[in-house]
């Protein structure tokens, strides 16, 4: 049975920027085409259920949002509903009436300062209310293609685990993985390293023995 090590190996910068170019031909070859699993049919959908996913996962976020965004969702909706309607459709998920506040802020802002489209730029999303800086590194490169990493749990385990950085915050982490992904590789490579976080990769069980990049991980003894 592989077990990780306690730190991975440390490599250089050129050794992190090959162990990247090899792990993202395998990455890219199992999923050719990654995407976010979030369910959403508008810009403002995503938006949405980005701010809602905090601290709770895209499987409940998409049980509760789905059937509601099949029906027409949008800013307008959220105003008309006002926060105890919108927090009655939210209820299942965690932390849902300060979620709920901040959609609705957010959707006045929305109608009022951007003529009811999505921002697409850094400044103007991280000043909607529930938006930090990780919401928009994800709609910025989901909806706008900017080659963008958005450091979650899976991104950060994934990322130390295979050496590409030792940080302890996230937004240390992302400036590092940025210095070692190329952007021709992103935004792609910021939902490879989710999924294979969230399905492989684990935080308590990884599955190393099931793992396409177990040979390149430097979190696991050298094979005898």
């Amino acid at each position: 049975m592989l077990k990780l090590r306690a730190k991975p190996k440390k490599l250089s910068s050129a050794a992190k920027r090959t162990l990247v170019d090899q792990a993202v031909t395998i990455l890219k070859k199992k999923m050719p085409e990654p995407k976010c699993e979030l369910y959403f049919e508008t810009p403002f959908q995503l938006l949405v259920s980005v701010v809602l996913s905090a601290q709770t996962t895209d499987k409940s976020v998409n049980k509760c949002m789905q059937p509601i965004y099949k029906k027409g969702f949008d800013h307008d909706t959220v105003l008309k509903w006002g926060q105890e309607k919108l927090l009655s459709h939210i209820r299942t998920i965690g932390l849902a009436p300060t979620k709920s506040k901040n959609v609705l802020k957010l959707s006045q802002i929305i109608k009022d300062k951007h003529q009811g489209e999505v921002p697409n730029n850094r400044q103007d999303l991280e000043a909607l209310p529930g938006v930090g800086r990780k919401t928009a590194n994800v709609i910025l490169g989901e909806l706008f293609g900017e080659p963008t990493i958005a450091v979650d749990t899976h991104v950060f385990r994934v990322g130390y685990r295979l050496g590409l950085h030792t940080e302890k915050t996230p937004i240390k982490a992302e400036h590092e993985l940025l210095k070692v992904i190329p952007a021709k590789y992103l935004p792609a490579a910021h939902h490879w390293l989710i999924l294979h976080g969230r399905y492989t990769c684990k935080a308590l069980k990884p599955m190393c023995e099931q793992c396409d990049l177990s040979k390149l991980c430097p979190s696991l003894p050298p094979a005898k």
